[in-house]
């Protein structure tokens, strides 16, 4: 696969998983809402769609595989590319987009693969309470996140690799929208800053949640 093809393909993998990200925040929102029934409920609706779920499941799984690969290999290129000896980095300036987040990307997608795995593991395949919402018996997942987020150690975890989300997005937005040919001088910047107002959001919505359930829950 040429290295064009492998940066679209991280592009286009990026995307789908960004939308995934904001998706699952959106859904995770319902925790502030003060009634558990809510969110029990959109588990139970999910959970209700069966075989489906599962399809989109593995379909979401491929796409985290198939963005962790080509992400690899695109990075295995530019140390491939890079000159013997090589320990000085230099920016070209504004128009590098050299930050802090772009040069951890490979670092802080390591990382949130490993949390991705203890978050599945952790409300996936976790324990398995039931409540009954409007005469239907469900999981109570509302009671495992309750218990999960009263731990100050999960909490401190979550809220790190939150940050780390962000960084790992504010990059990754811009990167992915030139991947895909989305470049013009004029709007460039005006999707660059946007991509990064999209990451703090998205980061600071994410932490707002298990912060608020053990302060309030």
């Amino acid at each position: 696969m040429s290295s064009v093809a492998k940066k679209f393909l991280n592009a286009i993998t990026g995307v789908g998983l960004g939308i995934f990200v904001i998706v699952h925040l959106l859904e995770n929102l319902l925790l502030l809402t003060g009634n558990p029934d809510d969110f029990n409920r959109w588990a139970h609706f999910l959970e209700s769609f069966g075989l489906l779920l599962r399809l989109i499941e593995l379909g979401l799984a491929a796409f985290f595989l198939a963005h962790i690969w080509s992400a690899l290999m695109v990075y295995w290129d530019k140390l491939k590319a890079r000159p013997s000896g090589y320990s000085v980095y230099r920016s070209a300036g504004w128009t590098s987009r050299q930050t802090l987040s772009s040069q951890t990307m490979i670092y802080t997608g390591i990382i949130l693969l490993a949390f991705v795995i203890w978050h599945v593991m952790t409300f996936r395949f976790g324990p398995y309470y039931t409540v009954t919402v409007d005469g239907v018996e469900m999981r109570d997942l509302h009671r495992l996140v309750v218990e999960v987020f009263r731990n100050p150690v999960n909490v401190a975890l979550y809220v790190a690799v939150m940050v780390l989300l962000g960084l790992h997005l504010r990059h990754g937005f811009w990167s992915a929208l030139q991947s895909l040919g989305a470049y013009h001088p004029r709007w460039t910047p005006l999707w660059y800053t946007g991509g990064a107002i999209v990451a703090a959001l998205l980061a600071v919505g994410f932490i707002v949640i298990p912060v608020w359930v053990y302060l309030y829950l």
